[in-house]
């Protein structure tokens, strides 16, 4: 039978259940990945488990999200990482080598290989025709242990590309027009599969920045073939030993179909504040422009800033805009340096800032108060640039180069003649700032900031739960909304009490102190609850104040991962017009007897004297775990049986 990219790689790596629309599978997981700001926690509950060694055939751990030092706290959290990465087998990619996801995909990915991360655009690496997933870091924990990942096996969509991308039209523009066409929930519960005639014309790095921003949409990941073209990227990487050939069978089915012709594309923008509120250049038009910032995971690699380089040559920023270019990597960085593009950069008068995350986090470089700020970011949603009012665009980079010129809004098209940037024939190895594990792990001592806090373990679930309805939230609720990133918080990640004062703090800053007042409670949400990141610290603090359940109209797939793996009920509305009927402030009463019986369950709203039905979703393993009061205490209990 004819099969697709998907259906082949989870066939060769499934260990349990039927590769299914919907059912739940359990698949092996050969390379996981982490970053600074997930991975101390991960790490700490790897350890919790007790295994001596990591059994995946490789695992790295990347230091990008968390390297402005303003205090201690950072930088012990870098040597933790350092020293348990020494000491359990894996690679530690030291600050200021780079953006995780671009440095696996120059050094690390492989074709046809499953890859787990701790991070939400982990599916960067499905440009290389990996089936590369984000995740919860317990989840990823579970995985670097030898244990399998579950999922509902998703949906494929195949999105056929055509024709070829016009000068100034770039990958960018493609992935803003399916966010266009799907939405930012568009995309839950399916895989993106790429084919067509359109996918010889990309390469690697477009096709990269494509699967990145994929995560936009809700899908579980994205993916392209592999092919000549991989093959030539992973050549100019000296890793051609690794490549593979995937492609689709011929006659392969796909549960649904969306056609993209490249040619009739135009230069996009992503505006404020959501990344599928998409239009063309010219129809938003010239919007005064404060800021533009170029880089992140999406945007960051040699042939974007290449071009970048090419059209400020000889020419001056707009006198009152700022222009910040982030290099994706250290290979991308001294690229750059040695063929002279940085001193083109430079002389244009950009500032120019570390191969990490930066301001996608809202880690510096956020904007003026009430600024406009056009970025080559994934995700623009309110106050995630550190600046609450800020307005943020997502562009590509040559929409973002030619609007730093013009201090406005600016298709690239009216610059003249495009620019052209060949991939290289080769690119410059050097993997000296990428440290391998210690050979006598005995030798190793793990090193432990006062910052580094022990691992909260939630208790089993009660019979009855019963609270308040602390907060009633809308629709697409962020993970940047549930436990905020930037600055100031992110650095208290491997503190649960401290950082767990922060939840829902954009939103309602007393919600913390009320939460443990009142012994915890309940959150009601809307449509797509929990969309964006990956970060497992939106269930984990929750959970810490006593959180017992989350009540939505729908979930995003990794949030609602994460809340079952940390032993919160996410339910959704059996009808979702009594989401109306219950208001914040209000006693809920739920019986969870009979969870492992009945998908569904009664909420009584004891302030009302009323009752509604909910349904939790969750298969047999889930609701053990849920019993179990989450997924470490489910392992250990599984383990000691």
């Amino acid at each position: 039978m004819a099969q697709n990219i998907v259906q082949k790689i989870i066939e060769s790596h499934l260990i349990s259940g039927e590769a299914l629309s919907g059912k739940e599978i359990s698949i092996r997981i050969d390379q996981t990945l982490t970053q600074d700001a997930t991975g101390t926690m991960a790490y700490l509950q790897f350890e919790a488990m007790g295994v001596p060694r990591v059994k995946t055939r490789l695992s790295v751990s990347y230091v990008d999200h968390n390297t402005l030092q303003t205090g201690f706290e950072n930088a012990d959290d870098h040597l933790f990482l350092q020293s348990i990465a020494a000491k359990y087998g894996i690679y530690y990619s030291k600050p200021g080598n780079g953006i995780c996801h671009q440095v696996h995909l120059e050094r690390f990915g492989i074709p046809g290989m499953t890859l787990l991360g701790s991070d939400s655009h982990t599916p960067t690496a499905g440009g290389l025709g990996m089936l590369a997933i984000g995740a919860g870091g317990l989840d990823v924990a579970v995985a670097m242990g030898g244990g399998a990942f579950y999922l509902n096996m998703p949906r494929v969509t195949n999105v056929r590309l055509s024709g070829r991308l016009k000068p100034w039209v770039s990958a960018k523009d493609v992935i803003l027009e399916l966010l266009r066409i799907m939405s930012v929930k568009g995309g839950v519960g399916k895989i993106i599969e790429y084919s067509g005639e359109g996918v010889k014309t990309l390469s690697v790095p477009e096709r990269a920045t494509i699967t990145n921003m994929g995560a936009e949409l809700g899908a579980t990941t994205s993916i392209f073939p592999s092919d000549e073209i991989t093959l030539a990227f992973m050549k100019a990487q000296k890793r051609e030993k690794d490549w593979v050939e995937i492609a689709a069978d011929p006659g392969a089915v796909y549960d649904e179909v969306i056609e993209i012709n490249l040619s009739e594309l135009e230069p996009m923008a992503a505006r404020p504040h959501s990344p599928d509120n998409v239009a063309k250049v010219w129809e938003i038009g010239p919007v005064p422009v404060h800021q533009v910032i170029i880089g992140s995971c999406t945007n960051s690699s040699y042939t974007d800033l290449m071009r970048v380089a090419r059209i400020l040559r000889g020419k001056k920023v707009y006198p009152s805009l700022s222009l910040s270019i982030a290099p994706g990597s250290r290979q991308v960085f001294e690229m750059l340096a040695r063929n002279g593009a940085l001193a083109d950069i430079i002389s244009a008068g950009a500032r120019i800032l570390e191969t990490a995350c930066g301001p996608c986090i809202g880690m510096g470089q956020s904007p003026a108060s009430g600024a406009v700020t056009v970025r080559t970011f994934n995700r623009n949603f309110e106050g995630r640039s550190g600046t609450a009012d800020a307005k943020v665009f997502l562009a590509s980079p040559e929409v973002a180069a030619a609007t730093a010129l013009k201090g406005v809004l600016t298709d690239p098209r009216e610059l003249g003649d495009a620019v052209h940037i060949p991939m290289p024939d080769e690119f410059l190895i050097d993997d000296s700032m990428i440290i391998p594990p210690a050979q006598d792990p005995s030798t190793v001592e793990i090193l432990r900031g006062p910052n580094i806090k022990p691992l909260p373990v939630n208790q089993k679930l009660p019979e009855t739960i019963r609270g308040e309805a602390l907060l009633k939230l809308g629709d697409n609720i962020t993970t940047d909304h549930i436990m905020p990133a930037g600055a100031k918080i992110l650095p208290l990640r491997s503190n649960i009490p401290a950082i767990s004062q922060y939840v829902f703090s954009g939103i309602d800053p007393s919600f913390a102190a009320r939460a443990k007042e009142a012994g915890g409670g309940f959150v009601i949400g809307a449509h797509n609850y929990g969309q964006g990141s990956s970060r497992e610290h939106a269930a984990l603090a929750p959970m810490y104040l006593g959180i017992k359940a989350v009540i939505a109209k729908s979930f995003a797939r990794i949030h609602r991962a994460n809340l079952v793996n940390f032993g919160i009920l996410p339910l959704t509305f059996s009808d979702e017009q009594d989401y109306d009927s219950v208001a914040a402030g209000e006693l809920l009463e739920i019986n969870t007897s009979g969870l492992d019986r009945e998908n569904e369950l009664t909420v009584k709203n004891v302030s009302k004297g009323t009752e509604f039905k909910v349904r939790h979703g969750l298969t047999h393993r889930q609701v053990e775990i849920i019993k179990a009061g989450g997924l470490l205490n489910y392992t250990k209990q599984v383990t000691s049986e």
